[in-house]
């Protein structure tokens, strides 16, 4: 379990997050949802060991304070919002980053099956500048699953840490990516994912987390988390959640949604 207790962040004379407690099971995707500014992405990044929080987060039973790099690395990949390179790597070179030794054989297999996964195994030649926004994040996205290599192992279940991971993406690879993070939850890893889109939220994920002004508004399923009252006391404008046929998954409609004040 990825468990967080009593997170906090402060950056400057601002709180951004305010004695939040998070969990997350293996096998589960768990979105975290919320306005701009409601503390996504820093929760996220607390929970990564890559901002300084008070608070405790431990992974598979282990505070991650006590780890080194290397034993975070094996258990966890992350998927940060935008990633930049100042040398000139080839596709194949960027995604290799995410493993933790040489560049053996088998290893560059693995590469080569995760670019494949995101559908980029024919830019691996690539210079990883020339690719487009969104085949960029699909290239750090093939970095993150070789990293992590199986969902599970001997030691227990591995993490997908991802911020934003389908916000410059059409809407195929969108899809795309999201049944990527589905198979890994189905087959036994853990999935946590900052999340803009509601509606592929609604689609793919086990449960929610929705954040409001540095706090948990709401914590649970999809059914339990997204309803026309809690969505609009999160962000602040009417919204309106109906629910499509069989399977019943809810949605929203855009050109529903009304300002508050109106």
């Amino acid at each position: 379990m990825l468990d967080a207790r009593d997170i906090s962040v402060r950056l400057g004379r601002s709180e951004i997050l305010k004695g939040i407690d998070f969990a997350a099971k293996p096998g589960q995707l768990t979105a975290i949802c919320g306005p701009n500014g409601s503390g996504k992405t820093t929760l996220l990044r607390a929970m990564t060991g890559d901002l300084p929080c008070t608070g405790t987060v431990t992974l598979n039973g282990r505070d991650i304070a006590h780890l080194a790099p290397w034993e975070l690395a094996a258990m966890r990949g992350v998927l940060p919002q935008a990633s930049a390179l100042a040398f000139p790597f080839t596709v194949l070179e960027v995604v290799e980053i995410g493993l933790s030794r040489g560049r053996a054989a088998g290893q560059t297999r693995a590469a080569m099956q995760a670019l494949a996964r995101v559908d980029l195994a024919h830019h691996a030649g690539r210079p990883y500048q020339s690719l487009s926004g969104g085949e960029q994040q699909r290239a750090q996205l093939a970095r993150v699953l070789a990293q992590v290599g199986a969902p599970t192992d001997a030691d227990g279940p591995r993490w997908l840490l991802l911020d934003e991971p389908v916000s410059a993406l059409d809407i195929a690879h969108q899809l795309e990516v999201m049944q990527i993070a589905r198979d890994f939850a189905d087959a036994g890893g853990g999935v946590v994912a900052v999340m803009h889109d509601l509606n592929l939220t609604a689609m793919f994920a086990d449960r929610i987390v929705l954040l409001a002004e540095g706090h948990v508004l709401s914590a649970g399923t999809v059914a339990e988390v997204m309803t026309s009252e809690t969505l609009s006391r999160a962000y602040g404008c009417r919204l309106q959640v109906g629910t499509a046929p069989p399977p019943g998954t809810p949605f929203l409609l855009p050109h529903a949604a009304r300002l508050a004040a109106e």
